[in-house]
Formats: structure tokens, C-alpha cells, sequence
């Protein structure tokens, strides 16, 4: 046998080895490191304006940090604060310790610590406190299964559910609801 034959044969089987190996690691490592989603994008200390179909203000966004869910149009959100259009003038102002709105933008669900201020100068001051709230913002309609407190002067209520209209003046509790009124302090 020809010494060169010997040494290419020698060669290629050492290839053909390091092939093998290096293809059966690469198996491994994928196998083991599991696939990380990512957010398209993260928005720090940022406000936006949202819009309704009509071109309209539908609610005013302000939070130090806002990113996309992995894998889907929805965004999630870190100390958001809602501003909600009230006609003629005005703004509810609602935060929360999260947030979450979904890809279409009609719907904010806010988790943890929600307070939401009804707009300055208003005829009777409200301020509702939970720790859940939905908001529809093109309804300007915010719902509740949780626990609510709703208070105005010389008035507070509570109770476990609530449907309110942000622009009709109209809160309605839904169960359990208590009432204690002290017409002193209006």
C-alpha cells in the first residue's frame, strides 16, 4: 500500500470523525436551550396618543416602560397611567400597577392598585379604587369583577363588581354593595 493512500485515508476518516462529532454537539445544545421569545419592541418613559376609528382621541398613554407580548399584538405594560377623554373638557386619570392592552387597542385590562380620578373641575369630584379594572376605552366604559370603592363627597360606597360609564356620571356596583353617606362633608 502506497504511504500517501495510507495518510489520505487517515485524514479522511479524522474528517469524517470531527464531522460527526461536531454535528451530534450541536444536537445536544439545541436540544438543551430552550427557544427565548422576544419582544419586537420595548418603549421607555413614553407617551402616546391612541385614536379611535373616527380619528378621535381615544385615550392618552403615559408609563416608564411598554413592550410587545412575545409572539403576539398585544402590549404589556409597567406603572401605566390612562388618560380617558371626558366631553367637553377633561380627562379621567387612571393608574394601576400593570397593564395590558390588546392588539386592537380597545380594550385595557389594569392590574394591581387601580385608581381612577374622575377629571378635575368636575361637578362631583369621583374617585373609584380596585384591584382589577377593565376599560373600554371607545365606550368610555370600565367594568369590575373585584372589589370597588367608590368615593365622592360626603359619599362612599362599595361592593364587588362594577359597570361604570366615564362620561355618563353612572357607577353601578353590582353585589355586596355598602353605603355610607355624611352629607357634612360635601
Amino acid at each position: 500500500m502506497n504511504w500517501r493512500l495510507a495518510i489520505v485515508l487517515v485524514l479522511l476518516a479524522g474528517a469524517v470523525l470531527t464531522g460527526w462529532h461536531a454535528w451530534k454537539d450541536r444536537l445536544v445544545a439545541d436540544d438543551a436551550a430552550p427557544a427565548e421569545a422576544r419582544s419586537d419592541f420595548i418603549l421607555r418613559d413614553f407617551e402616546i396618543i391612541a385614536l379611535n376609528g373616527e380619528g378621535q382621541e381615544s385615550f392618552a398613554l403615559r408609563a416608564p416602560e411598554m413592550q410587545q407580548t412575545p409572539g403576539a399584538r398585544t402590549m404589556e405594560l409597567a406603572t401605566p397611567l390612562f388618560l380617558m377623554p371626558v366631553l367637553p373638557s377633561g380627562h379621567w386619570e387612571v393608574r394601576s400597577k400593570t397593564g395590558w392592552v390588546n392588539e386592537n387597542s380597545d380594550l385595557l385590562k389594569l392590574r394591581g392598585n387601580v385608581i381612577a380620578t374622575s377629571p378635575m373641575g368636575a361637578t362631583r369630584p369621583t374617585e373609584i379604587r380596585t384591584e382589577q379594572l377593565d376599560v373600554y376605552p371607545n365606550d368610555s366604559r370600565a367594568t369590575s369583577e373585584a372589589l370597588v370603592t367608590v368615593t365622592s363627597p360626603g359619599t362612599r360606597m362599595q361592593g364587588t363588581g362594577m359597570d361604570a360609564s366615564l362620561t355618563g356620571k353612572r357607577v353601578q356596583l353590582l353585589s355586596n354593595v355598602s353605603l355610607i353617606n355624611d352629607p357634612k362633608r360635601r
